[in-house]
C-alpha cells in the first residue's frame, strides 16, 4: 500500500472507524511487567516513569486496574507515511475545538484516535466531517 505523506490526502482518505470496544491506559513499574499484559495490550511505550500500556476494558477490570477514564478508539483507515505532516495536529484540533480530549497513537500503518467512551460517537462524526470538508476543498482547488 502506498503511503500518502500529504496533508490534504491524509485528511481526505483517513476514513475514521469507531473500533469496538472500550481501552484503559494504564502504566506498570518496570519491574511490574507481566507478559501476558504485555501480549494482550492495544499498545505499549516506555516511558521514564514506567511502561505504559493501552488494555481492554475487561482485561482491566479483571487485573484490577484504575478504570476512571475508559476510552473508545477510532482507527483512521489511511496509510499515513511517518513523515507525514499535519494529519494527526488535525484530528486532535478538530476535537479540541469541540472539548473532546484525544490521546493520539500514531502506528505503522494507521493513526488511532482514543477519545473518552461518552464522547466516541460525537468524535467520530466531527472526523467524518472533517474528512469530507477535506474532500470538497480538494475538489474546489
Amino acid at each position: 500500500m502506498e503511503r500518502i505523506k500529504d496533508k490534504l490526502s491524509m485528511i481526505k482518505n483517513m476514513t475514521p472507524k469507531l473500533v469496538s470496544g472500550e481501552f484503559v491506559f494504564i502504566t506498570l513499574e518496570n519491574t511490574d511487567v507481566d507478559i501476558d499484559l504485555l501480549k494482550r495490550s492495544k499498545a505499549t511505550f516506555a516511558e521514564e516513569e514506567g511502561l505504559s500500556l493501552v488494555v481492554d476494558l475487561e482485561l482491566a477490570r479483571d487485573r484490577g486496574f484504575d478504570m476512571s477514564k475508559i476510552m473508545k478508539c477510532i482507527t483512521l483507515g489511511v496509510y499515513s507515511d511517518l513523515e507525514g505532516v499535519g494529519l494527526t495536529a488535525a484530528v486532535a484540533n478538530a476535537l479540541a475545538e469541540n472539548n473532546i480530549p484525544c490521546n493520539m497513537i500514531a502506528a505503522y500503518s494507521h493513526d488511532h484516535a482514543f477519545v473518552p467512551s461518552s464522547s466516541a460517537q460525537d468524535a467520530f462524526e466531527i472526523l467524518t466531517d472533517l474528512q469530507k470538508h477535506a474532500e470538497i476543498n480538494d475538489k474546489i482547488n
